[in-house]
């Protein structure tokens, strides 16, 4: 069965509401959006345009809420192009009696980011020679599996307006995102006749150099091309191959931020196609999943304020003004708060609230099921599971758990649970950075994936669909299960 092309009718939210959809349709969406979507600003630039058409208004950091947000009311706010918080305030939410319901996640993903000045000198003369590219790791890229890929090529560009000047309006400064249509780039692998030093290991920086074409006669740069900041940082080509994707002349581009990322279109396999593979399904696929669960939740419960928060930076640490530890979560209930006259109620407010930290963590693989521990395999297709580190490093403890759980049997969740073997490395999460800096209560979940961290990963077909129901349930019953949790003294 061949996957469909993309419906944007029925996938926008123009025609009917994706609570119609079937396993089916979000595994179909979700590639689809990958695909469209390669880089954090990609993600979120489509991100706001679904919660657009879904009746968010957008709010920018840089204005006054203080007339614009009100209860009963659902908005957004964007940060650096690569952060997202969209919120829905209830007509009967009161800060003297209810919390927030957040869910966080990260858009960025593993990946390799353009140096900012990429041009590799070269010893080869004359035809043949090849062009390459300088690249540097974003978190866990360049490992192995980046070898023989296709690459594609995508980011943002800050440019200058010069429409806006030359149509008499005032000088504007302006981000435009660009991807080529095509792959430009691979690293080839020494062939294994070489003998030993094909095994490595091998030098980032010397032996993982992309290669994106054939040393050629280029045209020469005219004076106006000489004019951008950009001139002689990068290949001549590459810059008049994105400059013409993202229709603006070379000479308005002021700054690039490019990265490689894995071209090849995710894909339904498997005997029963009851697989969903792609590339950076970490953390794509929980971001996803919590926007639509929020979108299909709303009215569900009047009293309610949810938010869900889909951070940058998370694979390097999140210390970053649009990572989970730059604030911005805070400062949007901050100033929700102060827009509605209720500032001084915040701690009570976070008392009450409840922060969902949401990322992929790893299905068993049946090759290494000694890896896992006993009872603690999660499988495809099956449900989110709720992740435990006595350390720590999740932010999962009996109260937060039980509120999740007695969530999932009222609404027909089935969850999971893993803990890592004593003797393996856990991963980190936003948990607890953002537990801990607002004070909340807060619980690690996480839908199962197959080869974390690869450029090319594996889910279930199910397993959207399994993440949006569960996030919707999160968001609707939250405030029911939390007063059973108060009158008992939780």
């Amino acid at each position: 069965m061949a996957l469909p092309d993309y419906d944007k009718d029925k996938y926008a939210f123009a025609n009917n509401s994706p609570k119609d959809w079937t396993a089916l349709d979000y595994a179909y969406d979700f590639i689809n959006f990958l695909q469209n979507n390669p880089t954090e600003f990609h993600a979120a630039q489509h991100i706001c345009q679904v919660l657009d058409k879904a009746g968010f208004k957008y709010i920018s950091e840089r204005s006054a809420w203080t007339d614009g947000v009100s209860v009963a009311g659902k908005f957004y706010t964007v940060r650096n192009g690569s952060a997202v918080v969209a919120f829905e305030i209830g007509a009967k939410w009161n800060p003297n009696d209810n919390g927030i319901a957040m869910v966080g996640a990260h858009i960025d993903a593993i990946t390799a980011k353009l140096k900012p000045i990429s041009i590799v000198s070269t010893s080869e003369d004359g035809e043949g020679g090849y062009l390459r590219i300088g690249v540097a790791p974003y978190s866990g890229a360049l490992s192995p599996q980046w070898w023989d890929r296709d690459l594609g090529i995508g980011g943002r560009l800050i440019v200058r307006d010069s429409a806006a000047a030359a149509a008499g309006k005032p000088q504007a400064i302006k981000s435009v995102l660009v991807k080529l249509d095509h792959p430009i780039s691979r690293i080839p692998t020494l062939a294994p006749h070489f003998g030993a030093v094909a095994k490595g290991p091998f030098n980032k920086e010397t032996q993982m150099v992309p290669i994106i074409g054939l040393q050629s006669e280029v045209e020469p740069p005219t004076e106006k091309e000489k004019e951008s900041p950009v001139y002689n940082k990068h290949d001549l080509r590459l810059l008049r191959a994105i400059a013409k994707q993202a229709g603006v002349a070379l000479e308005d581009v002021l700054e690039v931020e490019l990265q490689l990322y894995d071209f090849q279109p995710g894909t339904l396999g498997g005997l029963d196609r009851e697989f969903l593979i792609a590339g950076r399904l970490d953390d794509k696929l929980c971001s996803y999943a919590a926007l639509y669960g929020l979108i299909e939740s709303g009215g569900a419960d009047p009293s309610a304020f949810n938010v869900v928060a889909l951070f940058d930076n998370e694979e390097v640490g999140s210390l970053t003004k649009q990572g989970a530890r730059g604030g911005l979560l805070e400062a949007v209930i901050d100033r929700v708060l102060e827009s509605t006259g209720e500032i001084e109620l915040k701690r009570q407010v976070l008392a009450n609230s409840f922060f969902v930290s949401a990322d992929t963590t790893h299905a068993v693989n049946p090759n290494f099921r000694d890896q896992y521990l006993e009872h603690h395999k999660p499988k495809l297709n099956q449900g989110v599971t709720i992740k435990y580190n006595v350390n720590m490093a999740n932010t999962t403890d009996a109260v937060s758990s039980v509120l999740v759980q007695e969530i999932a049997r009222r609404t027909g969740n089935k969850l999971q649970y893993f803990h890592i073997r004593n003797d393996s490395r856990s991963g980190g999460t936003i948990g607890p950075a953002v537990s801990a800096a607002l004070g909340v209560r807060s619980i690690d979940v996480g839908i199962p994936q197959l080869a974390m961290h690869s450029i090319r990963a594996t889910t279930g077909t199910r397993d959207v669909y399994l993440g949006v129901k569960f996030f919707r349930a999160i968001y609707e019953q939250f405030g029911t299960v939390d007063t059973e949790l108060a009158n008992g003294g939780l």
